[in-house]
């Protein structure tokens, strides 16, 4: 395997897991929650649907490419296709149309930013810390 991280990451040094604390999103109520701690630290939440390639692959690159810590933003994760109702309930509540996969950053109660596919991963989140 070093031969393949040699050729293909430029480095002999293997690539380090970044462990990432998801914080699961399961009921409409955590909504209010997350609302109000948004007053005071930065909320986002990334809908994944489990299913497809695309929001999988878009996924790992937003957590091989994320730098922030837990006392900067707390992520949420929501899988789409157990939760579709909260899903529902984003959209209407927050005034974003549902996209998959989709990254909203919340502060102050609002929705400051969002994002979809690939346009995700050029979102720059440290602007809305």
């Amino acid at each position: 395997m070093g031969i393949f991280n040699t050729l293909f990451s430029g480095s002999n040094e293997p690539k380090k897991e970044k462990n990432i604390q998801w914080l699961p999103l399961t009921t409409k109520t955590q909504l209010d929650d997350i609302q109000s701690k948004s007053l005071t630290k930065t909320q986002a939440i990334f809908k994944h649907s489990t299913r497809c390639g695309i929001s999988r692959m878009v996924l790992k690159q937003f957590e091989s490419d994320f730098n922030l810590n837990e006392d900067q933003i707390d992520l949420i994760f929501l899988d789409l296709l157990v939760y579709r109702d909260i899903s529902n309930e984003i959209a209407e509540r927050f005034q974003v149309m549902h996209e998959s996969p989709q990254i909203l950053i919340i502060r102050n109660g609002v929705v400051v930013a969002h994002s979809s596919h690939g346009g995700i991963n050029d979102l720059d989140i440290n602007k809305y810390i």
